[in-house]
């Protein structure tokens, strides 16, 4: 019987194909299996991976194929396959025609009559093309031409032309990917053939130069053909060129996310996508006249002066603006921005839009400082502005924070205060508010806050849902070259971490540029993930203006110097076009020279110089008009019995039904409820009542840091786990009122910098909320150095920017090593900014809050739980903010004598920055033979010796719980009280550590230096505490002997 149906023939074919290719199991799924998105787009027509052919016969000319007997047809096949005699002579012509590629009605030759001579016909009947099944050879070639693209995709940019001077390579190296054919700027022939040589000779591809002409069918992997499924050859490899090897090298093929992959191949594959108006040219050319020409009015106004120049990347200006404008477009009405000084100035005029004159009077040497703060250099200063975007007018603020010389240090700080604007305005996806990071090639590689910032990106309680990071990329770090800065291709390898795509970029292609900054600006709208923009570029000048990098890079520079700029360039280039005339461009850079030139005419009428205009983070409504607290007292800290009943009562259980917690908790909420009911908390209630109070009264708290939601002493546990269901959690903190504020608790990644500068960002947004970072240990700190001693310390006196993060630093001496013991508190004491030698005017009204007014920051170690609970209160009642630095125990979280009733905490009460001696020594001061001043955890140790002596009547012992502002007013009524006394300081901490050298001057001060000021303490060392045990334990009896041995100072003048 002969097969009969049309279909026999799809069947066999369709089948054919994938014996052929084994193709179905190695590429990936369909665009419509994977990506609905890109199956819309991609042209209807069934692929295969033969070469492109044209039918024009009908399947009708086949007269067989009218049957239902596809299996048998089928199985045909099969046998053919293995032994090509087993078959009818016919079928065997047939199956080799259609093998070959014949066409339909042609591939089938009709058997031949029935006659004497028929055998000896059919056994001379030849195929039409003569050949043998060739599989193997299909299936490499459409395979080798899949892996040639893929390269592409992959290595590309390796060979692209990135560096607008031409000498050196983007990824610091000069050889071609082994498996890419052509090189970029020689797509001839000959080229073509030597490559296809060396990869053929090898046996990689095995093309061969009869090969460029063979048209092949596209995966769906790509989309340079357009709307057209099949491309010789010779044009797949020159739209691989176009898309990948000219001035945009893209990096994004370690993605590991089919759509976010096919999302960039269409973006950057489709043939003509990168297409400009006439008008968005001239936009560009405006754009790049005001970047040059702001640099060169500067220049020639003030050569001598440093003012770290864009020259060489001016092309940045307009990078920005159309980040900004496409963001905009997509709905983002907040932009903030972090940048190192290399063009800070520029994107001040330019992009944030600071008046010119403010700008200008910078450089006036004889501009007064303002009353307020140190202040800082104009390339460290930051902006505030909100305006109409012009391009999709609508409203947008833009703010760029104040940085310091660390380059990369603001990172963090711009993501923390991103994350809370996004926070406060509800916008929990990251469409509205967004952050815009700038960096420079060195220090994007060199610095590992880079990584550290990257990896909190995708964190729940650190995303800002996507930053766009542009690279200023000099190629060139002050005198260091790449070879020297980095051992990665590119500076911006580290962004692989994260999946970022990379988008490099000839900062010299102006139209390229801006096109990659729209997808950039598309891709963190559509993903809500971070993205790299690399401007490859140069640097004009040196480091600064007044540097001479001839020393250093002589090639470079020489290049340089013959460089063209890239206005220049661009306007040739739109003037040959037609899109612009020569007088147009001359009117255009005269328009702005005007400008520059009556800004600066008016900036000669500025004398002083206001800090508060450069402000980064205004808060409205907080301050008065001119910037000053509404008033300078603070009410009490205390709250009412039932506030701290209610708030116990939660703290010490379960808030929400079938949730089995873990039996040793249940025992610590058990002993929770005992102290609420005795009236009485300890660290870890006073902490809870204080946040419950404040959350209350509407102020949002955010608690960060290393397992904080425990507690690293297991004291804590703000977050209770179900036991029975996976990731099932509860926050009672979140269950205390009905509409109280939002309670953020959240465990951070194993990162002290990051983390930390996120937090002091996160506080910059609002002064209604209590912003805390605590360190694992206190000594952890110090890995996040960088922001205490660059923002948080100096930030108000640089910036005049108020900020209230509260540290959480755990300190003390419990024989536990050299670390994990001191939060070195002597540090913190030698940063703050009073004069130890001067004794302030007690007298003054409302002394203590002008005192907390004129610090830098406020250093308490609290020895009670209740004066914890006030002084976390106080930082939010006061009519201004500081940073608060508070040295937290470890023992006395569960010391017995560790507890503070609530009669302490009740309404009318307040911190006590000094708690004097109550006890028997009190009653009889004029017996008092030793006053001794502590601080912490040491009063314990103290009291506990005295009671042993049997003491209490000769020896008083006063606490001091604000170190700074020092309690001068306090501290003299103490001393007075003890006419007979000598003083003495003692602490747990070493002699060149700890508060003695910050507290004995100014207890100096204070008594006008009318008496010695004692120390009993461990002496200097190098460790802050030694790893023995027995050692600790005698280094403490030691210093508790010399504080309680009345004779001890006899011998000393």
């Amino acid at each position: 019987m002969s097969p009969r149906p049309e279909t026999v023939v799809r069947d066999i074919r369709t089948r054919m194909f994938h014996l052929r290719t084994c193709a179905a199991k190695l590429r990936p799924l369909t665009a419509s299996q994977t990506v609905k998105t890109f199956s819309q787009n991609r042209p209807a027509a069934a692929r295969t991976l033969g070469q492109i052919r044209c039918f024009t016969a009908p399947v009708a000319a086949e007269p067989f194929l009218s049957g239902t007997s596809s299996n048998y047809v089928e199985e045909m096949y099969y046998a053919w396959l293995e032994n090509p005699k087993s078959v009818h002579k016919s079928w065997d012509i047939f199956f080799r025609n259609t093998n070959a590629g014949a066409l339909p009605g042609t591939a089938y030759q009709s058997p031949l009559p029935l006659s004497p001579g028929s055998l000896s016909a059919v056994a001379r009947a030849q195929p039409l093309v003569d050949a043998q099944p060739n599989v193997d050879k299909l299936v490499e070639d459409h395979l080798a031409v899949q892996s040639l693209i893929r390269a592409y995709q992959i290595r590309g940019h390796h060979v692209a032309q990135l560096d607008p001077l031409g000498i050196l390579d983007a990824d610091l190296d000069s050889s071609v990917p082994a498996d890419i054919i052509s090189s970029t700027d020689k797509l001839d022939l000959a080229v073509f053939k030597e490559r296809l040589r060396m990869l053929t000779v090898g046996g990689f591809y095995g093309l061969d130069e009869s090969d460029l002409d063979k048209v092949f069918h596209l995966p769906t992997t790509t989309f340079i053909g357009g709307q057209e499924s099949a491309l010789p050859l010779r044009e797949i490899i020159r739209r691989l060129e176009m898309a990948y090897c000219r001035h945009i090298g893209v990096e994004f093929m370690f993605i590991n996310d089919l759509e976010q992959c096919q999302w960039i191949r269409q973006k950057f594959e489709t043939p003509g996508v990168m297409q400009f108006t006439s008008e968005e040219k001239r936009t560009l050319l405006a754009r790049l006249v005001r970047s040059t020409r702001f640099e060169d009015f500067l220049q020639r106004k003030w050569s001598s002066e440093k003012r770290f120049g864009l020259e060489g990347c001016e092309v940045l200006i307009p990078a920005l603006k159309t980040i900004i404008d496409k963001s905009s477009e997509n709905g983002v009405d907040y932009v903030i921005m972090g940048m190192p000084h290399r063009g800070r100035l520029n994107v001040l005029a330019n992009v944030i839009r600071k008046e010119l004159e403010q700008i200008f009077c910078q450089f006036d040497s004889k501009l007064e400082a303002a009353d307020e703060g140190s202040g800082d250099v104009k390339y460290h200063l930051g902006m505030y502005h909100r305006r109409i975007n012009r391009v999709t007018d609508r409203n947008i603020t833009l703010s760029l924070v104040a940085n310091p010389s660390h380059l990369e240090a603001a990172d963090p700080v711009v993501m923390g205060k991103t994350k809370a604007e996004q926070f406060y305005c509800g916008d929990t996806e990251g469409k509205k508010v967004m952050s815009i990071l700038l960096h420079g090639d060195a220090a994007f590689a060199g610095q590992g806050i880079v990584y550290e910032t990257f990896h909190l990106s995708d964190l729940p309680s650190y995303t800002t849902h996507g930053t766009v990071h542009v690279v200023v990329n000099n190629q060139i770090g002050f005198t260091t070259d790449p070879r020297m800065a980095r051992s990665s291709p590119y500076p911006t390898d580290v962004a692989r971490v994260v999946n970022a795509p990379i988008f490099h970029v000839n900062s010299d292609d102006p139209e390229a540029v801006m096109y990659v900054c729209k997808v950039a600006a598309e891709w963190r709208s559509t993903f809500h993930k971070d993205v790299v923009v690399d401007l490859v570029c140069y640097r004009r000048n040196g480091h600064n203006e007044m540097d001479e990098p001839m020393f250093t890079q002589p090639l470079m520079y020489k290049q340089i110097r013959k460089q063209k700029p890239v206005l220049q360039k661009y306007a040739e280039l739109l003037v040959s076009q037609g899109v612009v005339n020569q007088p147009e461009y001359e009117e255009e850079i005269s328009k702005y020279d005007k400008i520059c030139e009556e800004a600066f005419t008016r900036s000669k009428d500025e004398k002083i110089l206001h800090i508060k205009h450069w402000l980064d983070s205004p808060w409205p409504g907080f301050f008065t008009l001119d910037g000053q607290p509404r008033s300078m007292t603070c009410p009490s800290t205390g709250l009412t019995e039932d506030i701290l009943a209610h708030i116990g009562n939660v703290a010490s259980s379960v808030p929400v039904e079938n949730f089995t917690i873990h039996g040793g908790l249940s025992r610590i909420l058990k002993t929770r409820g005992e102290l609420v009911k005795n009236r009485t908390v300890d660290w870890a209630l006073a902490e809870y009542m204080a946040f419950g109070s404040l959350l209350k009264e509407g102020i949002h708290i955010r608690l960060s840091g290393q397992d904080v939601e425990r507690g690293t002493f297991s004291h804590r546990h703000h977050v209770l786990h179900d036991q029975n269901v996976d990731k099932k959690t509860c926050i009672p903190m979140n269950h205390l009122w009905p509409n109280q504020a939002p309670y953020t608790v959240c465990n951070s990644s194993l990162s002290e910098y990051g983390v930390l500068g996120f937090e002091l960002g996160f506080a910059m947004a609002s002064p209604n909320a209590l912003v805390l970072w605590e360190a694992q240990f206190g000594d952890f700190h110090n890995t996040a150095q960088c922001i205490i001693d660059q923002f948080i310390c100096p930030g108000q006196a640089k910036w005049v920017r108020q900020n209230g993060i509260v540290l959480l630093l755990p300190h003390g001496m419990e024989g536990m090593g050299p670390e994990h013991s001191s939060a070195r508190p002597e540090r913190f004491l030698q940063m703050c900014n009073d004069d130890p030698d001067v004794l302030p005017n007690l007298e003054e009204a409302n002394f203590d809050i002008n005192q907390l007014y004129d610090c830098n920051w406020v250093v308490v170690n609290c020895s009670t739980p209740g004066n914890f609970f006030h002084v976390l209160r106080r930082q939010i009642l006061l009519p201004f903010r500081k940073p608060l630095i508070i040295f937290t125990p470890k023992s006395l979280l569960r010391h017995p004598e560790a507890r503070t009733s609530f009669d302490e905490m009740l309404s009318g009460t307040h911190f006590q920055r000094v708690i004097p001696e109550d006890g028997l020594a009190a009653q009889n001061p004029e017996n008092v033979k030793r006053l001794l001043f502590c601080t912490g955890k040491v009063y314990y140790d103290l009291t506990r010796e005295r009671k042993a002596r049997g003491m209490a009547e000769q020896v008083a012992i006063t606490r001091i719980e604000q170190l700074s502002p020092f309690p001068f007013d306090l501290l003299l009524r103490e001393v007075q009280k003890y006419p007979n006394a000598e003083l003495g300081w003692c602490q747990e901490e070493h002699k060149n550590q700890g508060y003695y050298d910050y507290v004995k001057p100014r207890l100096r001060t204070t008594i006008n230096r009318a008496k010695p000021v004692w120390y009993a303490g461990r002496d200097p060392a190098a460790a802050p505490a030694t790893g023995n045990k027995k050692t600790h334990l005698t280094e403490l009896q030691r210093l508790l002997d010399t504080a309680f041995d009345l004779d001890a100072f006899k011998n000393f003048s």
